[in-house]
């Protein structure tokens, strides 16, 4: 992986995606005791950064190749992503979400003509069920992270936030980014070496699932205990990718970890202050920029609203239940 990957998808990508904004709030700068920039992701097509990855990748197939069709496992936002993307190419798409993922997920991704297939997160291997599917299929499997495709095109939020940050006269502060297998940290820490040094990616995890936080504090790969039991699930994954980890061990800092009732915070926050919305898992880095203010250094904080694809009655509860001030 290095820069040139991420550029040539973001020459590919020109046109087809959006170029997302860096917004800021003063509500939101007082709670947290610093500047926030916020980088919505929630507002990219499909309600997720996870288009652009797929984007990179699908484009970047040979025509015959992606003639024949594409798979992904997902628990949603990556499952919509290749949905979209494929259509937008012509091929079709079979994609492998849990049960237990979110209807609204599951069901745009019916709706963006891909096949569904169902398994039990806690009981079946995605990764060996997708393999096997993929290969009976005659299918090219598109990864959610061990992809370099998939970084390069997750890297474009970084070149983004690095031009967005300089117009903005910041140019040190940490970017928190919510983390599940880590492709979209990984990405952003490359695009940011190279055109911001002085920005630093920090993955986010929720609690009881904070497998990268920890990987990176031991300098080895460790597995989360479980799959389920956390309403972040678009950030739910067994451990940090074979190649995003080396990536992030090398140039992010510490990890952080918030709860899902910060997460929670955290949307409604972004909601009342922004009218953005945010899904659980997309709003754990702006739960950390908000509420972990004694672990974060400088007068600016960035953070990457990974994802807006969230049920109306998870909506509703972030509100009724933090509607209110800090």
């Amino acid at each position: 992986m290095n820069i040139e990957m991420i550029e040539a998808a973001a020459g590919r990508l020109s046109g087809h995606l959006r170029r997302t904004p860096l917004l800021t709030s003063p509500f939101l700068d007082e709670i947290a005791g610093r500047r926030v920039f916020l980088k919505p992701e929630c507002l990219q097509h499909t309600g997720s950064f996870k288009a652009r990855g797929a984007w990179s990748a699908i484009s970047a197939m040979d025509p015959e190749v992606r003639k024949a069709g594409v798979m992904a496992y997902s628990s949603g936002n990556h499952a919509q992503g290749v949905a979209w993307a494929a259509a937008q190419h012509g091929a079709p798409a079979v994609i492998l979400m849990p049960a237990d993922a979110p209807e609204l997920k599951r069901e745009n991704t019916k709706a963006l003509g891909a096949r569904v297939v169902l398994y039990d997160r806690e009981t079946e291997s995605r990764e060996e069920k997708g393999k096997a599917l993929a290969e009976e299929l005659g299918l090219t499997l598109v990864r959610p992270y061990d992809e370099p495709l998939v970084i390069a095109g997750q890297g474009t939020v970084g070149l983004e936030i690095a031009e967005q940050a300089a117009e903005a006269g910041v140019n040190t502060a940490d970017v928190l980014v919510c983390c599940g297998g880590g492709g979209l940290t990984s990405g952003i820490a490359l695009a940011l070496e190279a055109k911001a040094p002085g920005l630093r990616a920090r993955p986010v995890e929720p609690a009881g699932f904070d497998d990268a936080t920890r990987s990176l504090s031991g300098g080895v790969v460790v597995r989360n205990d479980r799959m389920g039991g956390s309403i972040c699930d678009a950030i739910v994954t067994p451990e940090p990718g074979e190649l995003t980890f080396p990536i992030m061990k090398r140039l992010c800092g510490p990890g952080l970890v918030v709860t899902d009732d910060e997460s929670l915070y955290a949307m409604a926050q972004a909601f009342l202050r922004l009218k953005l919305v945010a899904e659980p898992g997309g709003a754990v880095a702006l739960a950390a920029a908000l509420l972990r203010r004694d672990e974060i250094e400088g007068d600016a904080v960035i953070a990457v609203v990974s994802g807006g694809n969230v049920d109306p009655m998870m909506f509703s509860r972030s509100l009724i239940t933090h509607a209110g001030p800090a």
